[in-house]
């Protein structure tokens, strides 16, 4: 993100870092919390948040007025619970001699539904003897913004209204500036010893042998009493929903390979985690903690990344993004006619306008891929019911391309921010720092970025395609401005002695030729000729930018090359499952595996959960990568990366409207020998293809069960 909006991070005690690479996140729609590994919220990205506000601020458990020893924690491999298990350091003597330390088991294990989380906190004595217990809860909530907690100044607030007790609950109530009350609560099922407005005191008497549970509700507005039933109902309710959320789609897995299964599992599992059912549809949203909200692009892609074996995310954001398409001119909001969403925010930030994002259009390439993704989705799944529900949408999207996107009239989309408080750089890699010249040099716009010249040109030949199934007569108008741009490309930004594409041109036309992986996306989208194709692979699999934990996002050697920076050098799983799948798109598949290989390497020492980003150092022997401190964990397009890369790697490709499955020269990656996708519905047909390494080669055996073809080569 730009740096006007950037992100702080915090140390936490005991020696532990606390980057989010070391936190642990919970999601349920719009409600996301983020704590420590022992499920405490302290500071820094801690708190309960709800529509971008933090519900809560502080929530830390405490035993004798210590914090207990953590034994272990995390996240059910579904992502419902979170459990920590600790036990106790010595208790303070009370009547008699202390507890030890080590006699008492403590697992706190919490979820979120309903925009409320639920914690049990249990207790087992292990002892020899009876022991009175000490238990402490301490609270509050701030009421912070999103923005406020990333880290943006606020010169003025709203009003924090006193907290109110009435001996089993605290309510928490908050008057923004924009004339909003905001609440919450805590609850407790037993009556504390002693209750305030920030602290809870429990003083229970546990015989040896024995436990207690306590149980914890927090949410917005009132709570009801917590007790065992409320909690064992609604985690079934939200275990109930995760499931259905992840049997959306096809099956794929390998066979006899349970960590690549684990990672492929753990993959599906962040991606629904994720995805929030709207009205319109499923939505993926980009990330935790920062931006757990409905983003433009970073919906588009995951949708695209999953399209094949999961079309219901497609169908969800496009229907989305086409209810919020701009109407009108605003240069707060960057907005114009047609335009699609860049973000949405429901903070109070964002509703005063102190920051851009409450309905904020600046994303430069999202309309382009709006339209080529709906494409893409039109293909398929045959879908033209939806396809003409959007039709009116996406001639607007490409009215906005015409007369819009195109400031200057060369004929290619450009980007200069409309307000100074918007996104200085409007592409993904959207850091003030990640574009420039061969020198270092940034440069002057408005700004024509080559990745968004590949988008436009698939958006183009994604609606003659789309105008040709549905009798629109502009079809050849549009194939014509598609095979346009590809001309204009291979023109003005290949630099034939580097065997390249510039990353950009600024407003002069001039070229911007620093060497980036844009080009990797340009390959996606399949504009390249055959041989600039060809010379642009070689060098992406080149030293330059191959780390052995996926492709560098900068060439090293560049100027600004530095592979702890976020755009300039580090390794962002999405953005190399875009190039390998460009590559495979131009018939290379043994690079494909290699690469795939090498993520699902750096996957296995992250928990085999990719994070937004890591650090773009070379692989050494024996040593992981590096964590970068702030990335986004979960995010969506990193997990769903893997299924991208799958798709590239098997060559599969799905045409509904002909009712046709292709696999074009399968491999595998290292190590796999067997690989299943069971249930890919195609119109009205279903299809199992089991693929198996034979005789130096990859065999695809099929199973249909009604009206599909499978036509298999190379």
């Amino acid at each position: 993100m730009d740096d006007a909006y950037s992100i702080q991070t915090t140390t936490a005690d005991e020696g532990e870092h606390d980057g989010l690479e070391t936190l642990t996140t919970l999601k349920d729609r719009d409600a996301f919390l983020v704590a420590d590994p022992w499920g405490d919220v302290k500071d820094g990205a801690h708190g309960l948040f709800d529509r971008d506000t933090r519900l809560l601020s502080r929530f830390v458990l405490t035993v004798g007025r210590a914090r207990p020893s953590r034994l272990s924690s995390g996240v059910t491999r579904d992502n419902v619970f979170f459990a920590c298990h600790s036990t106790n350091r010595p208790l303070p003597p009370m009547g008699g001699r202390s507890a030890p330390a080590g006699v008492l088991h403590l697992e706190r294990r919490r979820f979120l539904w309903d925009r409320r989380l639920f914690e049990r906190v249990r207790v087992v004595n292990h002892g020899t003897e009876d022991i009175l217990l000490p238990l402490a809860f301490e609270f509050g909530a701030d009421f912070a913004d999103i923005f406020q907690v990333r880290g943006t100044p606020r010169a003025q607030h709203g009003r924090i209204h006193p907290p109110t007790t009435d001996g089993r609950r605290v309510a928490f109530r908050y008057t923004g500036l924009d004339g909003v009350d905001r609440s919450s609560c805590i609850a407790f099922s037993e009556p504390p010893a002693r209750l305030t407005a920030e602290r809870a005191e429990f003083m229970f008497s546990l015989p040896r042998g024995r436990r207690l549970d306590l149980y914890v509700e927090c949410g917005i507005d009132a709570c009801a009493a917590p007790d065992e039933d409320r909690f064992r109902w609604n985690g079934v309710q939200a275990r109930l929903a995760m499931r259905r959320r992840m049997r959306r789609g096809a099956s794929v897995r390998g066979r006899r390979s349970p960590r690549f299964n684990d990672w492929l599992t753990q993959s599906r599992t962040d991606v629904a985690l994720l995805t929030t059912d709207l009205p319109t549809g499923p939505y993926p949203y980009a990330g935790v903690p920062w931006f757990s909200t409905p983003f433009g692009r970073d919906g588009i892609i995951t949708a695209w990344q999953m399209l094949w074996i999961d079309p219901s995310l497609a169908k969800g954001v496009l229907t989305y993004l086409a209810a919020r398409q701009a109407t009108g001119t605003d240069a707060f909001m960057d907005s114009a006619p047609g335009k699609i969403m860049h973000e949405t925010r429901g903070g109070e930030m964002s509703a005063l306008g102190e920051v851009p994002f409450g309905l904020y259009y600046g994303g430069v390439d999202t309309t382009c891929l709006f339209i080529a993704l709906a494409g893409a989705y039109a293909r398929r799944t045959g879908d033209l019911t939806t396809v003409r529900d959007l039709w009116p949408h996406l001639i607007a999207a490409a009215d906005w391309m015409r007369d819009h996107g195109d400031s200057n009239g060369d004929g290619l989309i450009d980007y200069a921010r409309a307000a100074e408080t918007g996104l200085s750089n409007q592409g993904w890699k959207d850091s003030e720092d990640s574009i420039f010249d061969s020198q270092g040099r940034f440069p002057k716009g408005p700004v024509a970025l080559l990745e968004v010249q590949g988008y436009a040109f698939a958006a183009w030949r994604a609606l003659a395609d789309l105008g040709g199934l549905l009798g629109d007569e502009r079809r050849t108008e549009w194939a014509a401005r598609a095979e346009a741009v590809r001309a204009l490309v291979e023109d003005r930004f290949w630099i034939e002695e580097q065997g390249f594409y510039a990353i950009a041109l600024d407003g002069d036309g001039r070229r911007m030729e620093a060497i980036g992986s844009n080009a990797g996306h340009l390959l996606f989208c399949g504009l390249p000729s055959r041989e600039r194709a060809r010379r642009v692979t070689r060098r992406l699999l080149t030293a330059e930018f191959r780390s052995g934990w996926g492709l560098r996002t900068l060439a090293k050697g560049q100027p600004r090359f530095n592979p702890m920076s976020y755009h300039n050098g580090s390794v962002w799983p999405h953005d190399t499952a875009m190039a390998a799948a460009g590559m495979a798109r131009y018939g290379e598949r043994r690079a494909v595996a290699m690469l795939l290989d090498e993520i699902y390497g750096a996957a296995t020492h992250f928990h085999l959960r990719l994070p937004e980003l890591f650090c773009g150092f070379v692989r050494e022997t024996g040593e992981p990568p590096i964590a970068y401190p702030v990335a986004c964990l979960p995010q969506a397009w990193a997990a769903g990366s893997v299924f991208l890369m799958l798709q590239a790697v098997l060559g599969v490709s799905i045409d509904a409207i002909e009712g046709l499955v292709e696999v074009a020269a399968p491999t595998l990656p290292a190590g796999l020998e067997r690989l299943s996708v069971t249930g890919l519905q195609v119109g009205d047909g279903v299809i199992d293809l089991n693929f198996q390494r034979l005789d130096g080669h990859v065999a695809v055996m099929p199973r249909e069960r009604g009206g599909v073809s499978l036509r298999v080569t190379g």
